[in-house]
């Protein structure tokens, strides 16, 4: 974990802020790559916040997940730059950051971690941003410029004034590369987008998930591989679930303690139950907050987390989203 500083907030749209984060003593923050985000902590103020399902109550912290949308540095960083929405839905996060924090405030973050990197090769790129999506997408185009690599970008917003970074998109080379949607002057076409890229390229967006699934699946059926569809998570999606769940049981290492998982519940809801608190952050199985080691048992991994050979190894497992393929798991807690 890293202290920082909040050194500039700004207001970049409506209800969109910019965070300017940076070591209180000037040093350097670690190198990151176009795509990347970082966990930041949130301590909650005693009057205002949301209660939620988290437990995020007046007086506790969150752990939520930012992606970095300053251009990516070639070495060590001297700042972090993250954009946030007020959101109407916030379940504590958000609405803490735009409405409570003031510059000087001391927080603490982690290590930049990407599950959102651009394809190593050569490929030219479309990048399509949804509302508050841009803010990795942003950082993308900038490496892609930097590297001399082929790009086209849209950005989609319900009106112009919710649109953030307008200026940075407005500044050569991203005019002549970007093109921007409105829903009240000119929506956006996926279909036309999509088909007008150059042939070859990785589709990467990031916004709500009506508007990733959107794009997907009519890239899908325009015949792009599904190894050329790249989408960022934010923001709650639903959990998985299937129909042919079964109930099973943790075992706690330190005390022996047995805790029943019934078949509509995930782990970390039965944990909370018996009064057991594990860090958890997106619900999804995407940041990997609640990694937790497996002693003992089968998991059924549905994470989006965990790389192949991690889950063939079966030594953990997301209890978010995750579940047992057979009676017990048994767990480092």
């Amino acid at each position: 974990m890293y202290e920082v500083v909040l050194t500039r907030k700004q207001r970049e749209a409506e209800g969109i802020f910019s965070f300017r984060l940076e070591r209180p003593d000037g040093g350097a923050l670690p190198a990151f790559e176009a795509g990347a985000h970082i966990d930041l902590t949130i301590d909650i103020a005693d009057e205002g916040a949301p209660d939620d399902p988290l437990g995020a109550r007046p007086g506790r912290q969150l752990i939520r997940q930012y992606s970095l949308c300053n251009p990516p540095p070639a070495g060590a960083a001297d700042h972090y730059l993250i954009g946030v929405l007020d959101d109407p839905a916030s379940r504590g996060g958000s609405r803490a950051l735009c409405r409570q924090l003031e510059e000087g405030r001391r927080l603490r973050i982690s290590a930049p971690r990407n599950l959102f990197a651009l394809a190593p090769e050569p490929a030219p790129a479309l990048l399509v941003a949804g509302g508050i999506g841009i803010t990795p997408i942003l950082a993308m185009a900038e490496a892609l410029t930097a590297a001399g690599r082929d790009y086209r970008l849209h950005y989609c917003a319900r009106r112009r004034s919710q649109a953030a970074f307008l200026s940075r998109l407005a500044t050569a080379p991203h005019a002549a590369r970007s093109r921007l949607h409105f829903d009240d002057e000119q929506p956006f076409d996926a279909a036309a987008a999509l088909a007008g890229a150059p042939a070859g390229a990785h589709l990467y967006v990031c916004g709500p998930a009506g508007f990733m699934d959107h794009l997907a699946t009519t890239a899908l059926n325009l015949g792009w591989e599904a190894d050329r569809l790249h989408r960022e998570h934010f923001g709650r999606a639903p959990a998985v679930v299937d129909s042919g769940d079964l109930p099973f049981e943790i075992e706690l290492a330190s005390t022996g303690a047995r805790i029943p998982v019934a078949a509509d519940e995930s782990v970390t809801q039965a944990l909370a139950r018996a009064g057991i608190d594990i860090p958890t952050s997106c619900e999804q199985g995407v940041c990997g907050t609640c990694l937790t080691r497996v002693l003992a048992g089968q998991p059924d991994h549905r994470d989006q987390f965990l790389t192949a050979e991690e889950r063939a190894a079966a030594d953990h497992f997301l209890p978010c989203c995750s579940r047992a393929r057979g009676p017990l798991l048994k767990l480092d807690l």
